[in-house]
């Protein structure tokens, strides 16, 4: 992996509902900064010029009656066509990158982190695999992924459909320096990150 800046970025790959949010959480309890691709997204969507674009290209009807853009609303249609997926692509992620590299500058720059860690659920696609010294693939039966992913709203079909614009997970497993297995209790998967830390910070 080609180092990038002062402190090891760490990558974490994984499908819907497989964890990759608990486990980032965990690393940040180890002093770890966590960018988090998604919630950058969000707040995008927020912003005037950004909701501007995003209304042009899919009309007033992702709008809830407070003129807010309902995110429900939108996956509905992106993750349907490829064309409007990717058109909105262009418009949020060249701003989400931008901000991810001015945070891992602020990052850099900061003592006490230890490590910056990247969940950003297109890493591989948008080629930020290469951006990252190590990268980790959080491993999860299909079966539980469903059923996390139902408990954050998703149905097995939208599961699927968003899953199939994305790399194959088989794919992302082989591309990991170190994989997390999360098919059993919540310690389990804090104990696997506190020794692929340790030995990220030990042996590089």
């Amino acid at each position: 992996m080609g180092a990038a800046g002062k402190k090891p970025i760490i990558g974490i790959l994984g499908g819907i509902g497989s964890g990759k949010s608990t486990a980032a959480a965990e690393f940040a309890k180890l002093g770890c900064k966590v960018i988090d691709a998604d919630k950058i997204a969000h707040e995008l969507l927020e912003e005037p010029s950004v909701k501007e674009k995003v209304v042009g290209l899919f009309s007033r009807s992702i709008l809830n009656p407070e003129g807010k853009i309902v995110r429900e609303k939108l996956a509905e249609v992106v993750f349907t066509d490829a064309d409007k997926l990717s058109s909105i692509n262009e418009i949020i992620h060249p701003i989400v990158l931008q901000r991810a590299e001015k945070l891992i500058k602020k990052y850099n720059s900061q003592k006490q982190v230890k490590a910056i860690i990247l969940d950003m659920p297109l890493l591989v696609e948008v080629g930020w695999d290469k951006r990252c010294n190590k990268l980790i693939f959080v491993n999860c039966d299909q079966k539980l992924r469903l059923n996390r992913a139902k408990k954050l709203g998703f149905d097995k079909n939208q599961v699927k459909i968003r899953e199939n614009f994305q790399i194959s997970l088989d794919n992302k497993a082989n591309l990991a320096d170190n994989t997390i297995e999360n098919n059993s209790d919540f310690s389990v998967l804090a104990k696997q990150v506190v020794n692929i830390f340790s030995y990220i910070m030990y042996n590089g």
